[in-house]
């Protein structure tokens, strides 16, 4: 009996001394062999970062008094379809009202957290105002505001994040955003509801303001006036640039048709587009003025010197037909301009030769201006080793060459200013 009562107490005491020998085996793995794992376990679980975003810096007009983009504050709404009160209610009000978010939803009807619209337009704000459904709440977050839609092709937009999408807002995004400030919190690893301790690991910068040389009242102004004449004669768009010749500033610079920024939805790219900078075209009888000039500076042609017309809307040189509007007959240079003639413009080209070519690209055409604002369109100017018989007389008025508006403007700047 004593034996047998000895046998269990070494057994007892063999399942023991397994038992601890089992606890310093973990404890060895846990405090030694996996420490540094379990360490990062348990700051994953006490310490977060937190990363803060100063607010987004404002653009200016010229004049440092009107905004042209500011910082306000938007609502969105978003569901927990982890834990919904009323599913049912729910997706039957999604897929009336917001049939994205419901889709998106049924693709994923475990996610711990959706969107269901962000940056709510009033008539969102008011139906979900109405309906009151307790599984759809509200969060308020920065947005931007554009008091003059039509600087939006100028200024462009930022999208749901408040990161520039186009214009100024895109090309200076880094300098509006700044950089953001991070913090590391002690936080209670059960309920991850309250932290402890608060410290800043970096400091991050304020955006900075942009100035722009674009004049508020000037830009409505434009707009109205390119809106009207397009509306006047049916046109599909249009475009106007108002410049200063002795700074090159621009004072306004105007796209129409242009995306209403506060609408809040962008359906129509185009609508984002700067026309006067991203679209070159055929411009036609306005570049006589270049030719002349470079036939006076070249010293081919005097101002006063009579040109032979031919005193007809049509005729034959070197065997290329030329046609022009109006019938000119033997007329001083400056009438042959004055009048726009295409024969006396393409009778003097001809001696300029490639020398054209050169005069063009001198003034900036076939190249892009440098401004600061994406999407800019270099141009096109037929160089002398692609010309036919035709080209001389086509680049004289305007043809095998194409132009964005701001090119155009910069190029007549060199006269008004004395070059």
């Amino acid at each position: 009996m004593i034996r047998l009562h000895k046998t269990y107490a070494g057994i007892v005491f063999a399942l023991f001394a397994f038992a601890y020998f089992i606890i310093l085996a973990n404890l060895y793995c846990i405090q030694i062999k996996d420490a540094v794992f379990f360490s990062s376990l348990g700051s994953q679980q006490y310490f977060m970062h937190l990363t803060s975003m100063p607010p987004r810096a404002p653009i200016l007009d010229r004049t440092g008094k009107q905004y042209l983009a500011l910082n306000t504050e938007c609502l969105s709404a978003f569901i927990t379809p982890c834990n919904l009160k009323n599913p049912d209610t729910l997706y039957a009000f999604l897929a009336q009202h917001f049939p994205h978010a419901y889709e998106r939803l049924q693709s994923k009807p475990d996610r711990q957290f959706m969107y269901i619209k962000r940056r709510l337009s009033p008539e969102h704000q008011g139906l979900l105002s109405l309906q009151a459904h307790p599984d759809i709440h509200l969060l308020r977050e920065a947005s931007r505001f554009y008091p003059i839609a039509a600087a939006t092709p100028v200024v462009g937009l930022t999208g749901l994040d408040n990161e520039g999408l186009c214009g100024i807002e895109y090309q200076c995004n880094d300098l509006l955003m700044g950089t953001p400030t991070l913090y590391c919190l002690e936080k209670d690893a059960r309920s991850g509801c309250f932290y402890f301790q608060k410290h800043m690991q970096s400091q991050g910068q304020e955006g900075k303001p942009i100035q722009l040389t674009i004049d508020a009242d000037l830009q409505f102004l434009v707009d109205e006036c390119v809106r009207k004449t397009v509306e006047t004669f049916g046109a599909q768009e249009g475009a106007a640039l108002v410049l200063d010749p002795d700074h090159g500033d621009i004072l306004a610079l105007v796209s129409y048709p242009h995306f209403d920024p506060q609408s809040g939805d962008l359906y129509d790219l185009s609508l984002v587009k700067n026309r006067p900078i991203s679209d070159s075209y055929e411009l036609g009888s306005v570049f006589k003025v270049f030719a002349a000039m470079a036939a006076l500076e070249e010293g081919v042609v005097t101002p006063d010197e009579l040109i032979d017309c031919r005193n007809t809307k049509s005729t034959v040189i070197d065997g290329r037909t030329i046609n022009t509007v109006h019938s000119l007959g033997i007329a001083p240079f400056t009438t042959v301009v004055a009048n726009s003639n295409n024969i006396g413009i393409a009778i003097v080209a001809q001696r300029l030769s490639e020398h054209l070519y050169e005069h063009y690209v001198r003034l900036g055409f076939g190249k892009k201006t440098g401004i600061d604002l994406p999407g800019e369109h270099k141009g096109f100017v037929n160089s002398p080793a692609s010309w036919s018989k035709q080209s001389i007389i086509s680049l004289s008025y305007g043809y095998e060459v194409s132009a964005t508006l701001l090119q155009l403007g910069c190029a007549f700047c060199t006269i008004a200013n004395g070059g």
